[in-house]
C-alpha cells in the first residue's frame, strides 16, 4: 500500500508585505517527505530555505504569509487548522532545532523544567514522569551527569551540550517531522559529527522524519535520502541524495559543487571556482531563469523567456531539473573556468614562537574563599608553543574551541602578554609588548580578518575611509591623492568596483564586507596577517572567492599568513603547514600533506574522521570522541588527550608528558604510541575513484 507523506507542499508561493510592496520570498515550492525519510534543503544564504522551515511550523510572523499553495502533514492541510491546532502539533508531532540554541532556551530557567514544559504540555502526564523522561533522553543524547546537567541553568553548559539539550527537547514527544535549521553551523567538528550520528540514531529509533537545512552540502550527504537545491526562492533540483551529487543536471547545482574543497583541490594548479555575481533581490528577479545572469551556459532566447519549469531527467523519474537547456549542455566545454595562480616559495622565517606560555590566575572574591583564603586557580590556555611560519607561507592552527587558538592570537596581536617563552617578529620579541607600547610601524606588521564582518566595520564611514585610515595611520602614504590611489589599488585587488569607496557597510553584502575587511587588513603592507575564522559566516561560493582572494593577494604581497579555523576542508585546501591544538598544546604539526595523511596523532585522527565530506566516492573512518574537552582550569596529568583517546595504551599516558616524535621532514607528534602503530596507521580518507575525478 502506498503510504501517506508526512509532510507535502504544493506549489507554495510565499510572501512578505513591506513598505516597499510584496516581496515574493518563495515561489512554486514541492517538497514532499515521506515517514523516516530525511531530506535535505541546500542553497545560499537568502534563497528561502529558512523561510519555508518558517511556513512549516506556521511561524512567519505578522507580514509573512502563504500567498498560495498547499502544506499538508498527514493528509490534511496544515492552512485549515486553528490556532490551538497548531499549537497542539508543534513540539509534538512537529518540532524544529534552531542554529542558535540560546535562541530555543530560557535563560532563568533550569534545564530540566524547560524539558519536562514539553510533556507537561502536549500529553497526560505527572510532573515526576516528565522529569524521568528528560533525564532519560539527555542519557540518550550522550551528555555527561544528566541529573547535574537538569540541574543547571543554560549558560552552565558548553555550547555543544546546549544544542543536545534542544536537540532532546525537540526529541521529547517522539515527533513525526523533525526541522533542523544549520543546527551545527557554530559547533565543533567533533561535537557536530557526534549531534549528526545522534539525530541520525533517534530518528531510526521514533521512525521520525527529517527535514535537514544547511548549506554544509557533506552533512547532506550523510543525514539525507533526498536533496532539494534553492535558488532565488525556487526550487532548481530535486532528486536522490545519489543522482544530486554524480548526476547533476543545473548549473547552480555544479557551481555550487566547484565552491567546496573536496579531496583533490589545490589553491594554486586546482583552485575553486567561485560562482560570478550575487543572488538577485525578490524584486530585481530576472526574466526566465533566476540563475541565467550569473550562468556561463546561459543562451538568449530559452534562458530569459517565459518561466521556466521543473522537468525530469530522461531514465530518472523522480529527478527534476529547472533548466531549459539541461538536456543539450556540453558539460565537458567547462562552466566558469578556473584561474590558476603560480605559486610563490615560501621564505625566510618571520615568525618564531619558542615556548611559549600563556596562564590566567582566576581569584575567587567570595566571603568564602576570602575566609579560608583559597589560593587563586591558574587557567593554562597556552602551554609549550614552537613553530615557524615563513614569508608567503600559510599556516593554519586547527582545533576545537577552547584549545587556545585564539588566546595565541591575542598574545601575538598585543591583547595579551605571555606568561613565558618568546614570539619573535621579524627579531623582534613581541611577547611581552603590549599593543599601546609597540610602534605603529610593528602593529601594521601584524593585521587580522576577522570572523564576523559584520561587527568590524564602522558603520558610520565609508568603507574607502577605514580603509584610508589604515594607509594613513601606518605611514604607507600622506598625500591625500596617493592614498585615494592606494584604496582604489586595494579594492582593484579584492576585486570590488572602486565606487564602493563611497558606500556604507549597509549596502554591502556579508561576501563583499568580508572583501573589505581583507583590504584594510592588507593596507599596512603587513608581514603577518592573522585570519581568525574568515569565510566560516560565509556560503560555499562567497568562500571560494574570499579563499583565492586571499591566495592571489598572499601571493603578490608575500605576507605570512595565520589562518585560524575549525573547517578541516578549508584548511587542507589553503594551508601550506598545520599546526594542531589541544588543550593549549600542540599535538602535531607538519606540512598540510603530511598532516592529512598517516601516521596521525590519534587527535588529528579524529578531526579528520569528522570532516564531512560532500563527495560519494569518499570513504571515511568513523571516529566518535566521548566526553568533552577538559577544563583548562583541571587539566588531566600526563598526555592532555588522554581522557578522550581512543588509543590510550594505559598508565603511561595518565602520568608522563607524552614525548615529541620528529615523523621526518619537520613532522613532529607528540605521543607514547610506539613507532609501530604509528606506522600501521591506514589513512581516515579514502577515495576510491580518485583517477577518474583528476581526469
Amino acid at each position: 500500500m502506498e503510504q501517506t507523506p508526512i509532510l507535502e507542499c504544493r506549489n507554495l508561493c510565499i510572501s512578505y508585505d513591506t513598505r516597499g510592496g510584496e516581496i515574493p520570498a518563495v515561489i512554486d515550492f514541492n517538497l514532499t517527505v515521506m515517514p523516516g525519510q530525511g531530506v535535505g534543503i541546500v542553497g545560499e544564504s537568502g534563497c528561502g530555505k529558512s523561510t519555508v522551515a518558517l511556513a512549516i511550523m506556521q511561524y512567519l510572523g505578522s507580514n509573512g504569509y502563504i500567498k498560495s499553495g498547499e502544506i499538508f502533514f498527514h493528509g490534511r492541510d496544515m492552512r485549515t487548522m486553528s490556532e490551538e491546532e497548531l499549537r497542539a502539533l508543534r513540539g509534538s508531532k512537529i518540532a524544529m532545532i534552531y542554529q542558535e540554541p540560546m535562541a530555543s532556551l530560557n535563560p532563568s530557567m533550569k534545564i530540566g523544567d524547560q524539558l519536562a514544559e514539553v510533556p507537561l504540555f502536549h500529553e497526560d502526564v505527572s510532573r515526576n514522569e516528565a522529569l524521568k523522561r528528560a533525564q532519560d533522553l539527555l542519557e540518550a543524547v550522550k551528555l555527561p551527569d544528566p541529573p547535574r546537567i537538569m540541574d543547571s541553568y543554560p549558560h552552565q553548559i558548553s555550547g555543544g551540550q546546549q544544542q543536545r539539550v534542544v536537540i532532546a527537547m525537540a526529541l521529547l514527544s517522539k515527533p513525526d517531522l523533525l526541522l533542523l535549521d544549520e543546527p551545527t553551523t557554530a559547533l565543533d567538528v567533533t561535537v557536530e559529527r557526534g549531534i549528526v550520528e545522534l539525530v541520525k540514531e533517534i530518528s531510526a529509533e521514533f521512525g521520525t522524519a527529517m527535514i535537514y537545512i544547511s548549506h554544509n552540502l557533506g552533512l547532506i550527504l550523510d543525514t539525507c535520502d533526498r536533496v532539494t537545491v534553492m535558488y532565488s526562492g525556487e526550487a532548481v533540483e530535486d532528486g536522490t541524495v545519489e543522482e544530486v551529487f554524480d548526476e547533476m543536471r543545473h548549473p547552480y547545482t555544479t557551481g555550487l559543487f566547484a565552491s567546496i574543497p573536496l579531496p583533490g583541490a589545490d589553491k594554486n594548479e586546482r583552485p575553486l571556482v567561485p560562482i560570478p555575481g550575487q543572488l538577485p533581490l525578490p524584486h530585481q528577479r530576472p526574466q526566465g531563469c533566476f540563475f541565467g545572469p550569473r550562468c556561463a551556459f546561459f543562451r538568449d532566447g530559452p534562458c530569459n523567456g517565459e518561466k521556466v519549469t521543473m522537468r525530469p531527467v530522461e531514465g530518472e523519474e523522480r529527478h527534476t531539473v529547472r533548466c531549459a537547456r539541461f538536456e543539450e549542455i556540453d558539460w565537458a566545454e567547462g562552466d566558469h573556468e578556473a584561474v590558476t595562480v603560480k605559486s610563490v616559495k615560501s621564505g625566510k622565517v618571520v615568525l618564531e614562537v619558542k615556548e611559549m606560555k600563556k596562564h590566567y590566575e582566576i581569584t575567587d572574591s567570595s566571603i568564602m574563599s576570602l575566609i579560608r583564603r583559597t589560593p587563586p586557580k591558574t587557567v593554562k590556555a597556552n602551554e609549550n608553543i614552537n613553530f615557524n611560519a615563513r614569508e608567503a607561507e600559510t599556516v593554519a592552527i586547527v582545533g576545537e574551541s577552547g584549545c587556545g587558538k585564539s588566546t595565541f592570537a591575542k598574545v601575538l596581536m598585543g591583547l595579551e602578554e605571555a606568561t613565558e617563552g618568546s614570539v619573535v617578529l621579524n627579531g623582534e620579541d613581541l611577547a611581552y609588548l603590549p599593543v599601546q607600547k609597540r610602534k605603529a610601524r610593528t602593529v601594521g606588521h601584524l593585521q587580522m580578518v576577522f570572523q564576523n564582518p559584520f561587527d568590524t566595520l564602522n558603520p558610520s564611514h565609508s568603507v574607502g575611509s577605514q580603509i584610508a585610515r589604515v594607509i594613513r595611520k601606518f605611514d604607507v602614504e600622506s598625500d591625500p591623492k596617493k592614498v585615494r590611489d592606494k584604496v582604489n589599488d586595494l579594492l582593484d585587488l579584492v576585486k570590488l568596483p572602486r565606487d564602493f569607496a563611497h558606500r556604507r557597510p549597509r549596502q554591502l553584502s556579508g561576501g563583499q564586507k568580508q572583501r573589505i575587511g581583507i583590504a584594510r587588513a592588507f593596507a599596512g603592507n603587513p608581514a603577518v596577517v592573522v585570519a581568525d575564522e574568515p569565510v566560516s559566516a560565509l556560503d560555499v561560493s562567497v568562500q571560494a572567492a574570499v579563499t583565492g582572494l586571499l591566495t592571489e593577494i598572499q601571493n603578490d604581497l608575500k605576507s605570512t599568513l595565520l589562518f585560524i579555523s575549525h573547517d578541516l576542508s578549508v584548511v587542507r585546501y589553503l594551508s601550506d603547514r598545520v599546526v594542531v591544538m589541544y588543550l593549549g598544546h600542540i599535538v602535531e604539526q607538519g606540512t598540510t600533506d603530511e598532516v592529512f595523511s598517516p601516521p596521525y596523532h590519534p587527535y588529528t585522527e579524529a578531526l579528520l574522521s569528522a570532516v564531512p565530506i560532500a563527495d560519494t566516492s569518499v570513504e571515511q573512518k568513523q571516529i566518535i570522541l566521548k566526553g568533552d574537552i577538559p577544563s583548562a582550569v583541571n587539566p588531566p596529568p600526563g598526555c592532555p588527550f588522554q581522557t578522550r583517546c581512543p588509543r590510550k595504551i594505559g598508565s603511561i599516558c595518565e602520568t608522563d608528558d607524552p614525548p615529541i616524535k620528529d615523523m621526518g621532514n619537520g613532522h613532529m607528534i607528540g605521543c607514547h604510541l610506539d613507532a609501530d602503530v604509528f606506522a600501521a596507521m591506514e589513512p581516515v580518507i579514502v577515495i576510491h575513484n580518485e583517477d577518474e575525478k583528476a581526469s
